[in-house]
């Protein structure tokens, strides 16, 4: 059956919706980075059969693991199409593999700025198109129920796995970048930009309902670096988006950036236009609503390594952290994605202690 990304259900469960663009929320709406990933049984199952960019490009097994926690967890109040960021790449011609253990690796990553003119930046999105279909076909089997998000990697981020070949805990050759060839760094960014804008505009077209943009590496910028070669970038994104659904006459979607480690920029992050603001564990609530002012949307930031203590704890641990941060603006998650050996019950218990906590 070929579903339409006209017509879907309604929607029953808007609290996120709601929290993201600053109206009253009955509860505090929660979810969870990574929340359709390696810590359920049943995304095992399925990764035993299929290989993870290729549940990633086929749309009934995207939905299936997408549609996963839901089933399992009543209190969640939205779900994120299951996907990656290295789609991007990958649709720009660079090859990208899983490696069991590892992670994602990049067999010939970008040694010299002289390849970023290889990069195959036409018809990159068209490339991409199985997330769409992704997108609005877990619209429909949703059911209406919660909210679907859906997410980008940010320039910088990708520029590091491109370079670096994979994920790095030092980005050494991409700070080299960053002294060596200036120029050639913004070009690289401002490629990737062009196409973030595309695939997400495309991905409201097919039905997401907010758009999250993810800089998962800001915790190598300094706050200078941030302002340089990452700010710029994420507000064009949003300006973007904003421009290209207002030219299609497509209704528009609340965005949240998520710099993990960006904590020194939250200034500067907001400034950006983004609704929300997503925080690390390393960021104080109360500071950040200090730096950020009322206007805008708070995410996060319980630390995923608290979800190994007891359910009473977590209970004790998360309805703290929610009366922090208050019921106004504000989405409750963790400050990073959830880690693969997580117990089941401390998603439970996080969960419900979010909807207790007011």
């Amino acid at each position: 059956m070929v579903y339409s990304n006209k017509d879907f259900p309604a929607l029953k469960n808007d609290r996120l919706l709601r929290a993201a663009t600053g109206k009253e929320v009955d509860k505090v709406p929660v979810w969870v980075m990574r929340q359709a990933g390696r810590y359920l049984p049943e995304f095992q199952a399925v990764r035993a059969q299929h290989d993870f960019f290729t549940v990633c490009r086929t749309p009934e097994l995207a939905c299936e693991v997408t549609l996963q926690p839901l089933r399992r967890y009543e209190h969640l109040d939205a779900s994120i199409i299951f996907s990656d960021i290295l789609v991007i790449p990958q649709a720009l011609g660079m090859t990208v593999e899983m490696h069991p253990g590892v992670g994602p690796v990049f067999p010939t990553p970008l040694q010299s700025p002289s390849e970023i003119d290889q990069l195959q930046e036409d018809g990159a999105v068209s490339r991409l198109t199985y997330v769409g279909d992704a997108i609005t076909l877990t619209r429909h089997k949703i059911e209406g129920k919660v909210p679907l998000i859906g997410f980008t990697g940010a320039p910088f981020t990708l520029m590091g796995y491109m370079i670096e070949g994979g994920g790095s805990k030092t980005m050494s050759k991409t700070k080299e970048w960053l002294e060596k060839y200036p120029k050639d760094v913004h070009k690289l960014l401002s490629l990737l930009t062009r196409v973030i804008i595309d695939y997400l505009v495309m991905q409201a077209e097919s039905g997401a309902q907010l758009l999250q943009v993810f800089e998962s590496s800001a915790d190598h910028l300094t706050k200078e670096q941030f302002a340089e070669v990452s700010a710029p970038y994420l507000k064009d994104i949003r300006t973007g988006v904003q421009q290209k659904l207002e030219e299609k006459k497509l209704e528009q979607v609340p965005m949240t950036v998520f710099a993990k480690g960006g904590g020194h920029s939250l200034d500067v992050q907001a400034t950006l236009g983004y609704e929300t603001i997503g925080l690390d564990w390393t960021v104080d609530p109360v500071e950040a609503r200090k730096i950020v002012g009322d206007n805008i949307t708070l995410q996060g930031n319980l630390d995923p390594q608290d979800l190994y203590k007891t359910p009473e704890e977590i209970k004790k641990m998360t309805i703290d952290m929610v009366q922090k941060f208050g019921k106004h603006r504000y989405i409750a998650n963790l400050g990073h994605g959830i880690t693969p050996q997580t117990p089941l019950e401390s998603m439970t218990a996080f969960t419900e202690a979010v909807h207790e906590a007011f």
